[in-house]
């Protein structure tokens, strides 16, 4: 291909094109735009059967405890104010509790039986309870990383050093994405009331060295949505429309010439800002909305909460996202944790069941896959006397939906809920576990990268949690 003749590239400028268009040729333009499908993963098509089309990932972002949520531990109550068993923690990792004297601190919160099976949960959280038949609960849970950024990225990439793709956008980057007008990885993010406002970076939803198309677009949960959405005064959207049909056609010839994929990723950006601009009011409009469903979620919609944006993922699956992540801040209880969480469980226990709930009535939830999980988990041992420290070693996540096996329980802790002893999952597993859900084999998913085959589940041996698969 040549390029444009340099008559053409000088007479083709924004106000010229905008001021020789006509009403039909804007028209074309938009009709063009409009007509874009779904977009397609490199993929083409799944290694295995897909047992779900999308994923809804829940963040509790600072790390929830254990301890106060999902695994019981009444030996760790008979010896609270106790010291630690040495042989425990000995020569351990830890965070903040490095040389201090450890002492055993007792689960702050009853634990009750919910469902078919009778597994034990924190009382706090009813509303789970009463789902549990269609959760899977993983007590042996374990991270690599203690401290909260580098947790998170080995929570989203598999990798603690920055610049790894996320988990959303090797998803999106494989199995493309349904949505026609919205962008394939959404992210949302709530902050609670108990106003621990520690900073989620942008790179944790990051395309790291796969293409920036496929990087997370975050949504705001109150307010626009997205900023400078809309056209200026007097731009209709014909007009909008032929200005950007100009610029992709200008740019795709460009990259006829120079093979930069990112001018690719550019084209699809613009086009994307331009069908949002439509897309995005209607996924906000939520008159649609019965009293019921409010109801469900408890939620004033636009709100800003976590039951709020748990109803916006819903309407996000409904409209073809492929990956959606809702973070919710402020669980990190380094004291107070007995009132911090249960802050908490309020802020999320409905609304987690509701959103299983809503997905189960409307048919989606054998083909949407839910992730409950924290960046790591909390110690045994107290701190300050009322708080927990980071912890690696235990954490408790869950999942539901497509693929996943309800009612059940893998895996546990020792009997203070210091390390996973049973059955042990690691972040590489829980993502190889994932990517078997969507029909993905993580061992042949890979990309090429500084002479490398690089895959989101590393390098290090990972298997998908075959008990809790269906």
């Amino acid at each position: 291909m040549t390029d444009l003749p340099s008559e053409i590239l000088s007479a083709v400028t924004r106000r010229a094109f905008l001021g020789r268009a006509t009403q039909g040729v804007g028209a074309l333009a938009l009709a063009s735009l409009a007509a874009r499908g779904a977009e397609t993963g490199v993929l083409g098509a799944t290694h295995h059967k897909a047992r779900a089309k999308r994923v809804i990932w829940l963040s509790m972002a600072g790390g929830p405890s254990h301890l106060e949520t999902f695994d019981p531990k009444p030996k760790l109550a008979e010896m609270h104010g106790q010291p630690m068993p040495e042989s425990m923690t000995k020569g351990q990792q830890l965070a903040q509790l490095q040389g201090q004297q450890l002492k055993c601190f007792a689960p702050q919160h009853k634990f009750s039986r919910f469902g078919r099976q009778g597994a034990e949960i924190c009382e706090l959280f009813p509303h789970i309870g009463s789902v549990l038949g269609d959760i899977a609960l993983v007590r042996s849970m374990t991270t690599d990383a203690i401290n909260h950024d580098p947790a998170h990225m080995f929570m989203n990439t598999g990798s603690q050093i920055a610049g790894r793709p996320s988990m959303g956008s090797w998803v999106t980057y494989g199995l493309g994405s349904e949505a026609h007008d919205l962008p394939g990885f959404v992210v949302l993010t709530s902050l609670g009331k108990g106003g621990q406002n520690q900073p989620i970076a942008a790179r944790q939803w990051s395309s790291g060295f796969l293409p920036s198309r496929h990087q997370g677009v975050q949504l705001r949960s109150k307010g626009d949505p997205v900023l400078y959405l809309g056209s200026p005064a007097g731009v209709t959207r014909d007009l909008q429309g032929a200005d950007i049909a100009a610029v992709a056609e200008l740019n795709r010839r460009r990259d006829g010439l120079v093979a930069d994929p990112e001018i690719a990723t550019r084209i699809a950006q613009y086009e994307m800002a331009f069908r949002m601009q439509a897309g995005v009011p209607g996924l906000m409009d939520l008159k649609d909305e019965d009293a019921r469903t409010l109801e469900l979620y408890g939620c004033v919609p636009g709100d800003g909460t976590f039951a709020s944006n748990c109803l916006l993922a819903r309407r996000l699956a409904e409209r073809g996202v492929r990956f959606i992540q809702l973070y919710h801040k402020d669980w990190d209880h380094h004291g107070g944790v007995k009132d911090g969480v249960a802050l908490k469980a309020q802020e999320i226990d409905r609304a987690c069941m509701a959103l299983i709930t809503d997905l189960k009535r409307r048919g989606m939830l054998d083909e949407t896959l839910i992730v409950w999980a924290g960046e790591f988990g909390r110690t045994p041992m107290s701190q300050g006397g009322s708080g927990r420290d980071h912890h690696n070693k235990a954490m408790s996540v869950w999942l539901a939906g497509g693929g996943v096996r309800g009612g059940i329980v893998h895996g546990e802790t020792d009997e203070l809920g210091y390390a996973a002893i049973k059955d042990v999952c690691t972040v590489h597993d829980l993502h190889a576990t994932m990517l078997r859900c969507l029909g993905v084999d993580h061992e042949r998913f890979t990309y090429k990268f500084q002479g490398l085959d690089a895959k989101l589940t590393g390098v290090e041996p990972a298997k998908p949690v075959a008990s809790i698969l269906t």
